[in-house]
C-alpha cells in the first residue's frame, strides 16, 4: 500500500524542556531556555518542519508556561512554518481569552497559528488558576463548547455552569477568511476521541509508550463517530519522543541519558515504575520512542504512521535536559533527512520496519 505525501504532515514539538549547559550539565536559565527555543523554531522553518508545536507547563523543569507568547516571538523570525500549542490547557483557562490570544498569533503570523486543545495530562494549572480537579471532565466539556462557537467569528449568546454568561458578544480580533485552525490532544480515552468527531476537531494522538499500533481502534472509532456527527472525517496525527544523531550508539546513548530521566521524573509524581534498560529497549526497538539514525528513524515513523493509521507525525524532541546542540542536531536531521525519507518510503509502501 502506498500513500500520497499531499496530506501529510511533519511536525515538531517541545514540552519547554529547559536544557543542559555543556560545560557544567546543570539547567541554564529560564531566559537562555526560551531563546533557545526560539533559535530552534527559526532552524526548524529553515529545514522544512511543517509545524512547531510548544506545550503549556507550570514546572520547574519546562521554560514554557505561555506557548502563544513564544509563539508570537517566533512568528516575527520565521517564515513559512506553522505555530502551534502542544497543548493549551483550554481546562483551567477562559476560552474567550484563548481564542483573543490566538486570533492575535494568527493576525501576526499572517494566518500560521494552530491551536491544539487538551484537558492537561500534568494537573498543576488547575490548583495554580482557582480551578478543582472534582471538574476536570466537565471543564473541559464545557469550555471546548463554548470555545466551538467562537471559532465562528459571530455573535456569541453563551451561558454555562463554570463560564462566564455572554450576550450579543463580539470577540476581536477578526479573523478575515478563515477559522482559527484547532486540534485536540488526545491521551487515550474513547470519549475524547468522541468529543473531537462532534465538534469536528481533528486528533494528535499522545503516544508516549508502548506499541503505537494499539491506538489504531482510536483512529477507527474517530471515523465512525465523524461519519455519525455527518463529518468528513479529517486525517489524524500522533506525536512520539525521540533523539535523531548520525550514530544508533550516539542517539541511544543520549536518549538513555535523557529520556529516562524525563520519564523518571513525570513517574515519580504519577507513581510509575522507574525506567529499566529491558523497558527502554524495547520502547526504542518496537514501542514509542524513535532514536537512532535518520534511516532507522524514518523506517519507524512509516511503519508506526500505516499501522496507526495516521497522516500526521510530530517528534517530540529535547525531552530531559537534552543540551542546545544535540537538540539542534535532531532538528536539522529530522528536516534535512528523516521527513524527505519518510514520504519517499510511504509513497513507495517500502516502509517495512523490524
Amino acid at each position: 500500500m502506498t500513500t500520497s505525501d499531499k496530506q501529510l504532515v511533519f511536525g515538531l514539538d517541545s514540552f519547554g524542556d529547559v536544557p543542559d549547559d555543556l560545560a557544567t550539565d546543570a539547567p541554564v536559565s529560564y531566559e537562555q531556555a526560551l531563546q533557545q527555543i526560539v533559535t530552534e523554531a527559526k532552524l526548524a522553518d529553515q529545514v522544512g518542519v511543517d509545524v512547531l508545536a510548544l506545550g503549556e507547563h507550570h514546572r520547574p523543569e519546562y521554560a514554557i508556561s505561555s506557548p502563544e507568547t513564544v509563539l508570537a516571538a517566533i512568528a516575527a523570525v520565521t517564515d513559512r512554518i506553522k505555530l502551534s500549542s502542544g497543548v493549551t490547557v483550554l481546562s483551567s483557562d477562559d476560552p474567550v481569552r484563548v481564542y483573543e490570544r490566538f486570533a492575535t498569533l494568527d493576525a501576526l503570523s499572517n494566518g500560521r497559528a494552530q491551536i491544539m486543545l487538551g484537558r492537561g495530562s500534568f494537573t498543576e494549572s488547575f490548583p495554580l488558576f482557582g480551578y478543582d480537579l472534582e471538574n476536570y471532565d466537565e471543564l473541559f466539556e464545557e469550555k471546548t463548547a463554548l470555545f466551538n462557537k467562537l471559532l465562528a467569528g459571530g455573535t456569541i449568546d453563551w451561558e454555562g455552569k463554570f463560564t462566564q454568561k455572554l450576550t450579543d458578544v463580539q470577540v476581536y480580533p477578526k479573523l478575515a477568511d478563515h477559522q482559527l485552525e484547532t486540534y485536540i490532544g488526545v491521551g487515550g480515552t474513547p470519549d475524547s476521541i468522541i468529543r473531537a468527531a462532534y465538534y469536528d476537531f481533528p486528533v494528535i494522538l499522545a503516544i508516549i509508550g508502548g506499541d503505537p499500533a494499539r491506538f489504531k481502534p482510536y483512529v477507527e472509532l474517530y471515523q465512525r463517530a465523524s461519519a455519525q456527527f455527518n463529518h468528513p472525517a479529517k486525517p489524524l496525527g500522533m506525536h512520539s519522543h525521540g533523539v535523531i544523531a548520525d550514530s544508533a550508539e550516539e542517539a541511544y546513548e543520549i536518549a538513555w541519558k535523557y529520556l529516562r530521566r524525563s520519564m523518571d521524573r513525570i513517574g515519580s509524581d504519577r507513581g510509575w515504575a522507574k525506567m529499566t534498560k529491558e523497558r527502554f529497549d524495547f520502547e526504542v526497538k518496537q514501542g514509542s520512542y524513535y532514536v537512532g539514525t535518520p534511516e532507522h528513524v524514518a523506517r519507524k515513523i512509516a511503519d508506526k504512521m500505516t499501522k496507526v493509521g495516521v497522516k500526521r507525525f510530530d517528534f517530540i524532541y529535547g525531552a530531559g535536559g537534552q543540551t542546545a546542540p544535540v537538540r539542534e542536531k535532531t532538528i536539522q536531521l529530522y528536516g534535512t533527512q528523516v521527513i524527505p525519507r519518510v514520504k519517499e518510503l510511504l509513497k513507495s509502501g517500502e516502509y517495512h520496519y523490524e
